[in-house]
């Protein structure tokens, strides 16, 4: 039996296994490069480095250009990502109406920056320039549900609602 340093977890092994069905599926495709990143990341939540490399090794391209293109689409991710993503708009609307007070006290409640996650892989938040919701502004979105006309008050409570 191995120990338990070595051991790989089901989870782990269930998601390379994925990884080796993704790679088959676009096996001798041209252009997969795109589709393979957005799998990977699906199966992982971000691209880890390792992930990466093995992405270029199975493709035959250097790793500085799969690195390139995961880096150049704002779509990867490189490093973990909250369970809920917080969206805080900035465009017009929301920042007439106080959306920087939002974005402020958002970072105080998570203790994070723009573009980072919590500790706990609980939140990740991030700024964006429009969500498309202006008569709802100052205007958060936490994964798919949308909070407007907010007060900073409010979002503590918000918050709360989400594991």
């Amino acid at each position: 039996m191995p120990e338990a340093c070595c051991a790989q977890s089901a989870e782990d092994l269930q998601k390379e296994k994925q990884l080796d069905e993704l790679f088959a599926q676009w096996r001798g495709v041209k252009g997969a490069l795109i589709p393979i990143l957005q799998g990977a990341q699906e199966i992982y939540g971000y691209l880890p480095k390792e992930v990466l490399l093995r992405i270029a090794r199975e493709l035959k391209l250097p790793p500085s250009r799969v690195f390139g293109v995961a880096t150049f689409y704002a779509q990867f991710h490189l490093q973990p990502r909250g369970r809920n993503i917080v969206r805080v708009c900035l465009g017009t609307a929301c920042h007439v109406r106080g959306a920087s007070k939002i974005f402020e006290r958002m970072q105080q409640e998570l203790g994070v920056g723009d573009g980072e996650t919590t500790e706990d892989l609980r939140f990740t938040l991030e700024t964006v320039a429009c969500l498309g919701c202006c008569g709802l502004s100052p205007v958060v979105m936490i994964n798919d549900d949308t909070h407007g006309r907010l007060v900073p008050d409010k979002l503590k409570g918000i918050l709360e609602q989400y594991d």
